[in-house]
């Protein structure tokens, strides 16, 4: 049986601590920062496709929401001193190995988003609700 505890409060850790005492043996237990959310992963494709409804230009060509969420995830992860790695591909391409939005931290989608809205707003790039989205982004 799978189980998750989030740890905020006493109570909470003790049932975790009790959990892993009667554990299975080889089971696995992981504790880390709370992943990030759904609403800021909506946010997120809606900024990426807000700059792709732009036309917004990339290296001469407009590019379509999916190209932009691979543009933003690399340019935040090199803004943020988490470096990015181009390697050659399967097929002599170039390929950027680069971090899984699916599993970043709560604080570092918010991050993502930030830098995406930093990335419009020094771009002239119209966002759809950005009052919304910034009221929001405050109480992640």
């Amino acid at each position: 049986m799978k189980r998750i505890f989030v740890l905020r409060s006493e109570d909470i850790r003790r049932r975790c601590q009790e959990a892993v005492w009667n554990a299975d043996d080889n089971s696995r237990v992981t504790i880390g920062p709370e992943n990030r959310t759904l609403d800021q992963n909506a946010k997120f494709h809606a900024l990426a496709s807000d700059i792709a409804k732009s036309g917004h230009k990339w290296m001469g060509k407009p590019r379509d929401a999916s190209q932009w969420k691979v543009l933003l995830v690399s340019g935040h992860s090199v803004a943020t001193m988490e470096g990015s790695e181009i390697v050659p591909g399967l097929e002599g391409e170039f390929v950027n190995l680069r971090e899984s939005t699916a599993s970043m931290s709560k604080a570092r989608g918010s991050s993502l988003i930030e830098y995406s809205l930093a990335f419009c707003a020094m771009n002239g790039i119209k966002i759809v609700e950005p009052a919304m989205l910034l009221e929001q982004q405050c109480r992640l």
